[in-house]
């Protein structure tokens, strides 16, 4: 089933009337309700423009966080999907892509080619979900393990 949070009742989706798996966030900027976190454990995904934990939290959304990377001389950047809790970008990271910051980028050049990898990784990783790929260590990391070896895990 897919709809927009936005257009349903909170507590239509809290008390779980619909039929929800899971709920994937494409760069979404607010605090998702503590109750709604709760009712979904490991069930939230989000996407961010940085590899986190660097150049997250509060504040940092958009432009702004290619400004920050590209200011402190951080020679790599990328895309993170990690689940939801009820921070700002804290959850546990699920995938990560790796994009080179080149010497002469511009904020609008390097938002551009993490844009590109975000698009690619969140349908691997929204794949992955699908097929129950999806494994979580004793200590509360998230795994995916390859579907063509499924003793080995991506993005590690």
């Amino acid at each position: 089933m897919y709809f927009m949070l936005s257009c349903t009742n909170p507590h239509d989706v809290i008390n779980r009337r619909y039929k929800i798996d899971f709920i994937l966030l494409a760069g979404y900027l607010k605090l998702i309700p503590v109750e709604l976190v709760r009712a979904y454990p490991r069930s939230i995904l989000n996407i961010h423009p940085s590899l986190l934990p660097a150049f997250g939290g509060k504040g940092y959304y958009g432009m702004k966080v290619h400004q920050a990377v590209i200011a402190s001389g951080a020679r790599y950047s990328g895309p993170t999907i990690h689940f939801v809790d009820e921070h700002y970008d804290t959850g546990r990271i699920l995938a990560q892509r790796v994009v080179p910051v080149l010497a002469n980028d511009t904020a609008d050049e390097l938002a551009a080619r993490v844009l590109q990898q975000e698009h690619q990784l969140y349908v691997e990783v929204a794949e992955a979900l699908c097929e129950e790929q999806i494994v979580w260590r004793e200590d509360g990391v998230p795994l995916i393990r390859n579907k063509e070896n499924p003793s080995y895990y991506k993005y590690q």
